[in-house]
């Protein structure tokens, strides 16, 4: 049995309410006799007579008031939960989860955090780090940060922050007594620190120039998963580390980090936000997106 139409429901509750088929269809916008047309096939659809007519007035059955009673709070609540909706798009509310590896949360997320929590009071924002690969669908998460553009079919790209450069760094005690590398394959005769993603694999580090690339996998006597540590350890001479420039920048100015190999480390790519689909993008990640492409 056909069910009847949310349009042919509203028609009924405006009519029931207004009294008058002629003012519900002026309220509405539309024809009286088009009203009367949509009243006359809910009343075949239900098999139910819901309003008394005649050429000078217009009155609810038993049976009619009783659908009113039950279906004019229902259409209340409904074109609330609408408009409520509507609004969120305005004024963006709700939760935004996100999904990011430590280093894009110390060089993206943390700088802007404040800022964007701020602007966007009604958001509450979650953010999980981790340096793994993860599926953001079925975890629950709105986005995620990555540099490795290759991401599954369906996934949104967008490249978020300007070009970033490493740079190899060591304390100065650490080069007493050891010749500085001039280039990558000098990093066989040097204890580095070494990066170690939760998959187990470690991390090579990425050196380019005048069109030559290299991938150098290096050995040393730590391994690490945190940046803070491999810092700290940088500066107390265990060995040569591999961050982005702007981590140690302030250790280099100061002197208590040395920098090396800075013409094998031009600008690497950017960082990406990557959500699923471009269709309705919810209005929190919506809010981050405009954040993030302000800079």
């Amino acid at each position: 049995m056909a069910e009847p139409s949310l349009s042919s429901l509203r028609a009924f509750v405006a009519v029931a309410r207004h009294g008058s088929f002629r003012q519900a269809a002026i309220g509405r916008g539309v024809d009286p006799s088009a009203f009367s047309h949509v009243v006359r096939d809910l009343e075949q659809c239900l098999d139910v007579r819901l309003f008394h007519r005649t050429s000078r007035s217009v009155r609810l059955t038993e049976a009619g008031a009783a659908l009113l009673r039950r279906v004019g709070p229902a259409l209340d609540e409904l074109s609330g939960a609408f408009e409520a909706a509507r609004a969120s798009a305005l004024v963006p509310s709700g939760s935004l989860r996100l999904n990011v590896p430590r280093i894009a949360n110390d060089l993206i997320i943390a700088p802007m955090v404040g800022r964007f929590l701020s602007r966007y009071p009604a958001i509450t924002l979650e953010v999980v780090t981790f340096d793994g690969l993860v599926d953001i669908v079925a975890d629950g998460f709105d986005a995620g940060i990555r540099r490795d553009r290759r991401l599954s079919p369906g996934m949104v790209s967008l490249p978020i922050g300007a070009p970033r450069r490493f740079a190899v760094v060591a304390a100065p005690a650490y080069f007493a007594g050891r010749a500085v590398p001039r280039e990558p394959a000098d990093l066989r005769e040097h204890r580095c620190i070494v990066r170690r993603f939760p998959s187990g694999s470690r991390y090579a580090w990425e050196f380019e120039r005048e069109g030559e690339t290299l991938e150098f996998g290096v050995e040393g006597p730590l391994v690490v998963d945190d940046t803070a540590l491999m810092i700290r350890a940088a500066l107390d001479g265990v060995g040569l580390a591999f961050l982005f420039e702007e981590l140690v920048a302030e250790h280099v100015a100061a002197g208590t980090l040395i920098r090396v190999l800075e013409s094998w480390c031009p600008p690497r790519p950017r960082f990406h936000l990557y959500y699923p689909g471009r269709r309705q993008v919810p209005a929190p990640l919506r809010a981050f997106i405009d954040m993030l492409r302000e800079g």
